[in-house]
Order: C-alpha cells, then structure tokens, then sequence
C-alpha cells in the first residue's frame, strides 16, 4: 500500500503512527495492497479555507475526505478488491487537540488524530453518518478498526471514544 503523510501543519505529529493505522484499517477493509493514499496534515487557517470551499462551513473541522476512484472494500471473501487511487484525507491537529481534551475519555491529540484518520479512510470507502443506522455502522467500524489496532499495538487503556461530528 502506498500511503503518503504530509505534516504542513506545524505541529509536530505522530506521523508514523497516522501512517500504521491507515494501513492498518486499508488492509482491514480488504483494500487492494497497491490503491494509494494521502494523508495532509494541515493547520486550522488552511482547514478553515478547505472546510469553506467544500462544505460551506465556517471554520475549521477535525477532518476531510476527498474520495478519487470511489473504491469500495469487496462484497465477497473471495472477490478481488480494485485497485487504484483512494485519494485524500486532509486532518487538523489543532482541532483535533480540543477534541481529545473534551471527549468524555480524554485523549491526546496524537490519540484524536488516530482517530480522525480511520474515520477519514471510512469516508473515502463510502461511508457515511448522516443517517442513525449509517452512524451507527461507521463509528461501530470506527470503533472496531481502531480497537484492533491498538490492541495489535499493544496499547493499553480505553481507546479514544468517537468524537466526529
């Protein structure tokens, strides 16, 4: 899997981490080995300005998935996933720490960004959280693909509750 992180932010970030957890929920997903992915780490002035264009929403938000070839996990075991070009997920640290600090288990920015980027990649595969029941499958996932990874870490203690919007 191609994953590339891109920190220009400012803030310093765990970016390995950023990059295992991606990998970690692609090959989870059952994404082909070779479809690509970028990861933008950006400050809250450039996420505010992207959040703006795209959304049409004042001021920055924690994260954004800008899908390429719409690639979707495969329906079957045994179908062969597609390959190609998964696209972008833009992630603000800064929000990202406010959000760790007021979720009901806080947890670092580091942690917050962990979890934007599973959150991003599910967007990017076509999931979404407008609907309850598509809430409640994504930040299920989320919650699932983000516990995996820690465990498979060896990370301890109550992993980061879901704190998108």
């Amino acid at each position: 899997m191609s994953i590339d992180v891109n920190n220009e932010s400012g803030t310093e970030v765990d970016e390995q981490a950023i990059l295992d957890i991606a990998r970690y929920a692609l090959t989870r997903m059952r994404i082909h080995p070779l479809s690509e992915l970028s990861v933008i780490v950006v400050d809250a002035d450039a996420m505010e300005q992207l959040h703006m264009q795209w959304m049409d929403l004042p001021g920055p938000t924690d994260v954004m998935s800008f899908p390429m070839d719409e690639l979707r996990p495969p329906s079957k075991d045994d179908e062969e996933p597609p390959q190609g070009l998964l696209g972008d997920i833009v992630l603000c640290p800064e929000v990202a720490a406010k959000q760790g600090q007021e979720a009901e288990t806080q947890h670092s920015m580091d942690e917050e960004l962990q979890l934007l980027t599973v959150h991003g990649v599910l967007h990017l595969l076509g999931y979404d959280h407008e609907q309850p029941d598509e809430k409640a499958e994504m930040f299920g996932l989320q919650a699932a693909i983000v516990d995996g990874w820690r465990a498979e870490k060896g990370l301890t203690g109550p992993s980061p509750a879901p704190t998108v919007s």
